[in-house]
């Protein structure tokens, strides 16, 4: 099954099937390191730099209530599925980026960046954290970065399966485009498969320079499925509280 499907099964399963203490204190805490520089290497303490925060697994609980939320990740690992559940539990605004960029025939359009800079001054919104010239405007302004840290053999399942189906059921996507005959994985360098293989390395290097960027910014980094699914119905699910409650599901408590 697509991913879309496995994980919005998996998250409606453990809503229903365990509650929000109980799915944090049973989710494997996750100390690897996956390639990251020494100081993101797990989640807690980071050394002296006070103005270090720590790197949040799919455990940890979370500081505040985010409003402005970025997803990372390379291409199909998810993003924008992990978005519209972020939308739904916060009940903020998923704005799609990719329905910003891309006009007829693959266009790029020409209102993008205006769209984005606009949107980013919202006070609430998640979006994918796409595209050099709008990641800045978005770092900018969030207040929390999600990202999906999978492995590369994972991504590529789910890429592969997702682009499959979208070709031979011929899904619209944005503005009327689908995706390209499935030849074009041969002829095309910048075919989505291609690009989720070659690119899968970038996200890390990302996330190290928006840590540099933005020391203050909590990043909660996520590395399969089912640590994504712990952290929505878990950390996330417990700061979309309303304050006076949010104690109930403090798994410190």
């Amino acid at each position: 099954m697509a991913d879309f499907v496995f994980l919005d099964l998996l998250y409606r399963q453990r809503q229903n099937g365990q509650g929000v203490r109980t799915a944090i204190r049973t989710a494997p805490r996750d100390t690897t390191d996956h390639g990251l520089p020494p100081h993101m290497g797990q989640s807690g303490s980071v050394g002296e730099d006070a103005s270090r925060i720590a790197v949040l697994s799919a455990t940890d609980r979370l500081p505040d209530r985010p409003l402005r939320v970025l997803v990372c990740g390379t291409a199909g690992s998810g993003k924008t599925t992990i978005a519209e559940h972020i939308s739904a539990i916060l009940n903020i605004p998923h704005v799609e980026i990719d329905a910003l960029f891309h006009g007829p025939n693959w266009q790029p359009l020409d209102s993008f960046l205006d769209d984005v800079a606009a949107f980013a001054e919202q006070p609430s919104w998640v979006t994918e954290w796409q595209y050099g010239d709008a990641r800045p405007l978005l770092l900018k302004r969030a207040d929390m970065l999600v990202w999906l840290d999978l492995p590369r053999s994972a991504v590529m399942r789910q890429v592969i399966a997702r682009t499959l189906r979208r070709r031979l059921r011929r899904e619209e996507l944005w503005n009327g485009n689908i995706e390209p005959p499935l030849h074009t994985f041969f002829t095309d360098p910048e075919h989505i498969v291609r690009w989720a293989w070659s690119t899968h390395h970038r996200t890390t290097e990302r996330v190290a320079a928006a840590r540099h960027e933005r020391p203050d910014l909590p990043i909660v980094r996520l590395t399969s499925r089912a640590a994504a699914v712990d952290w929505l119905t878990g950390p996330l699910a417990a700061a979309a509280q309303p304050p006076a409650s949010r104690t109930l599901h403090d798994p410190s408590k």
